[in-house]
């Protein structure tokens, strides 16, 4: 979906003062969002490394280091 951006701004410039908060804390929401997926994202991509390297054949490896 496209977004004219200009409209959007012009719409902003037109709200009332505390509609004009609530966008903007509508805005916050979905950047948490966003970042608590990206966090979500590289726990999951964490998690499935530490799998790779938690095997038998490594801890035996490791133990002797």
């Amino acid at each position: 979906m496209n977004v004219n951006r200009d409209e959007l701004k012009r719409m902003i410039d037109r709200i009332p003062e505390q509609d004009a908060v609530d966008v903007l804390d509508f805005i916050g929401y979905l950047n948490m969002k966003r970042e608590r997926e990206t966090l979500k994202n590289l726990e999951q991509a964490s998690m499935t490394s530490m799998d790779f390297w938690n095997n038998p054949v490594d801890d035996e490896v490791w133990n002797d280091v």
